[in-house]
């Protein structure tokens, strides 16, 4: 059986560390978002790895339609067990960086690290070359990647469609 990418009436977790110093900016913009779309989404909390997998039984036990995997360094070095629960459970999930794809999860929308890294190196250029720190406007991130695994799309029953194929930067197959 093929189910589309984006069910009507998703029901729509967000996996978040309460720890992050970030978390509760996250979750309020996420909520706001939300909110926007006409949907409601459930925080779903994770700090240690015994959290992840009680998360995952939770979301499990609510029967979400889809995860979104909140962007965390703990998380990112998890990102193979997310992917495999997410595969065992029949979870589609989206993740901020491409590293979760390329572990096996699904989809991944965020900042290129890479033109990141280009403009930490402009601005240590700049700073060398006698350029005050305090003088050097703040750069917001202009580069976003779209990362798709087929193989991970088709694990779970779910047809990609080609508008989106044609929008990703890179699609593992």
């Amino acid at each position: 059986m093929i189910r589309r990418l984006i069910p009507a009436s998703p029901s729509i977790a967000v996996l978040i560390n309460p720890k992050n110093p970030n978390a509760e900016d996250s979750a309020t913009e996420l909520r706001d978002a939300a909110r926007t779309l006409g949907q409601s989404i459930r925080f779903v909390n994770a700090s240690n790895d015994t959290e992840i997998d009680a998360a995952f039984a939770a979301l499990r036990e609510r029967q979400v339609s889809a995860l979104l995997v909140n962007t965390d360094p703990f998380f990112l070095a998890q990102r193979a067990q997310f992917a495999a629960l997410a595969a065992r459970d029949r979870l589609p999930a989206i993740y901020a960086q491409r590293e979760y794809v390329a572990a096996g999860g699904l989809i991944s929308c965020g900042v290129s690290l890479a033109d990141g890294y280009r403009q930490v190196g402009i601005y240590a250029g700049r700073i060398l070359r006698g350029e005050k720190p305090a003088d050097l406007p703040v750069v917001q991130p202009t580069k976003f990647e779209l990362a798709l695994n087929l193989k991970a799309a088709k694990a779970l029953g779910l047809e990609v469609p080609d508008g989106l194929l044609a929008l990703a930067d890179e699609v593992i197959e």
